[in-house]
């Protein structure tokens, strides 16, 4: 319950470091768009009733134990490593703001490709809107030094 109560101050917030928030904001936007009204409650406190405090007794007594050692899948944590992967990246690419790439294109997340074009068709089109056409860059080709 700790987990949910972070999260829905994390929502507050909007920390957006936090899976569970984005796919809350995620699945929220969805349910809005569809004309779902969602109404969000905050309850304070679980004091005074006794299942809940023989949980939390239990789940307290349950940190002392050893930690147990056991394997995980690594299709587990295929997610994160995205995650860590192309947040890594776009630290990168964002550093890179003076390339004009950078201007159509600001994020690194997943592309998907119309699939209409062929990939030819897209990196024209792609050339096209950063200005690299045969027009303007064919001294890059022909091996002049200098352009007009």
């Amino acid at each position: 319950m700790s987990d949910f109560m972070s999260s829905l101050q994390s929502i507050n917030g909007f920390n957006l470091d936090s899976d569970l928030v984005q796919k809350f904001l995620k699945d929220y936007t969805i349910l809005a768009k569809n004309g779902k009204n969602i109404v969000l409650c905050w309850i304070r406190s679980r004091v005074g009733i006794l299942s809940n405090e023989k949980a939390d007794a239990a789940a307290k007594s349950a940190l002392s134990l050893p930690v147990t050692r056991m394997k995980l899948p690594a299709t587990d944590v295929y997610p994160r490593i995205t995650k860590l992967i192309f947040d890594e990246w776009q630290e990168v690419w964002n550093c890179c703001a003076g390339n004009k790439l950078h201007a159509i294109r600001p994020t690194v997340d997943c592309y998907k490709q119309k699939t209409c074009l062929s990939r030819r068709d897209s990196v024209l089109l792609n050339r096209l809107r950063i200005g690299h056409t045969r027009l303007t860059h064919s001294f890059l080709l022909s091996g002049d030094d200098t352009h007009t």
